[in-house]
């Protein structure tokens, strides 16, 4: 074991850069999430530049700098996707070579038929749509008649809203459940998602009771090889439910990205190596989904001027890794995930500083990485820990 300790943080969704088959995953040119936010709104990322991020990929107003703190690159996604789950599981030694079902029309009515028998309640939607477009739209209706919202997006992911006061969590995450249970064989997506909301017409919120009933990851992945060797697995957001806790000793989940930050603080300051697992996702479901500009790019400046007290924490055997799974470019046509190039960047106090990855063939080169820290490999990637120590 060279490292003692690895913190993994996916920086969800900020993506440098449109891959050169986005266009088929119907991207629109020219999709470039971080890159896009700083021509458009300007970012002022000192700590994540002296690292290097202004050297991995052109960044309006981040240039490259002439010693960077860590070593830097990029990743490709291999697999055929652009979502939560192609993204994650790539990271981790799982290569796709189809892409999960997507439903752009809605679900069929041999599923929708079933889930409506099996749950005892009517449905309502059934479309693609944002979140908080269909809630604003169809809440309403759904407080009156008590039939969950169903809708879908450019991702694999069949997603259930409900008031918290119509139909009550227990009951919410029972109905996923069951769409879980359906949702098997050619219809198997990549998450069934929980989506509870409250307030009243014209005011819905959505709370941070969301729940992912992730599809089950196939054996022999990163987080498995981990747990066969004893090592400890920390996670921290929706990590856990991504790998449906596979091979994670300790998960908590966060409410927002100051909550993530905090509790990966809380985290290092527990005694033991091993990994920690974090996925800070405001990023990409408040801001990227949305297309809120501004909100994505304060949120960059308020995780850039958290690093010093992440790295003050740091301790002399860590390795930190800051990475992506997707883009989600708040800045172009409409609201789906892009598919980008994710950024890499890795230090700690024995990483040698200025080390150029270049353009990484796969996600998994960094699940590669850390498994071979800890002894261990997986079935996909190349590990670059030679190439930092």
């Amino acid at each position: 074991m060279e490292l003692e300790r690895i913190v993994w943080i996916v920086i969800d969704s900020a993506g440098v850069g449109a891959m050169p088959d986005a266009a088929e995953f119907h991207d629109p040119p020219g999709a470039d999430t971080l890159g896009n936010i700083a021509r458009v709104r300007g970012l002022d990322l000192p700590n994540l530049a002296r690292l290097g991020l202004g050297n991995l990929t052109r960044i309006p107003g981040i240039p490259p700098t002439a010693a960077p703190a860590g070593a830097y690159g990029r990743c490709t996604l291999a697999s055929p996707g652009k979502d939560t789950t192609t993204g994650h599981w790539e990271m981790v030694g799982i290569h796709l070579f189809k892409p999960l079902p997507l439903y752009p029309h809605g679900f069929p009515a041999e599923v929708m038929d079933e889930f409506e028998r099996r749950i005892g309640r009517h449905w309502l939607g059934n479309i693609t749509a944002s979140g908080t477009e269909i809630v604003a739209r169809l809440g309403a209706e759904h407080m009156r008649s008590g039939s969950p919202i169903v809708y879908t997006s450019a991702d694999s992911v069949f997603q259930v809203a409900a008031h918290e006061e119509v139909i009550p969590l227990w009951e919410q995450y029972k109905i996923c459940e069951t769409a879980r249970d359906i949702l098997r064989g050619p219809h198997e997506v990549g998450r069934v998602i929980a989506r509870p909301f409250v307030g009243e017409p014209g005011n819905f919120t959505r709370t941070t009771n969301r729940h992912d009933f992730a599809v089950p990851p196939p054996k022999g992945m990163l987080l498995d090889r981990l747990e066969e060797r004893g090592v400890l697995v920390r996670s921290v957001g929706k990590i856990f439910d991504v790998f449906l806790g596979r091979g994670i000793r300790e998960g908590v989940k966060t409410k927002n990205n100051a909550d993530g930050m905090a509790k990966t603080l809380a985290a290092m300051a527990e005694p033991g190596a091993g990994l920690i697992f974090v996925n800070l996702v405001d990023f990409d479901m408040q801001y990227g989904h949305r297309n809120d500009v501004e909100g994505y790019g304060a949120a960059l400046e308020r995780f850039d001027a958290w690093l010093p007290e992440f790295e003050s924490v740091l301790l002399p055997g860590d390795l930190a890794i800051f990475t992506a799974d997707h883009g989600c470019d708040p800045t172009v046509p409409g609201t789906d995930h892009t598919r980008e190039y994710v950024p890499l960047l890795a230090f700690g106090s024995k990483v040698r500083a200025g080390v150029n990855l270049g353009l990484r063939a796969s996600l998994s080169d960094i699940g590669q990485t850390v498994a071979a820290n800890f002894g261990v490999s997986i079935d996909h990637g190349a590990s670059f820990l030679k190439e930092l120590l």
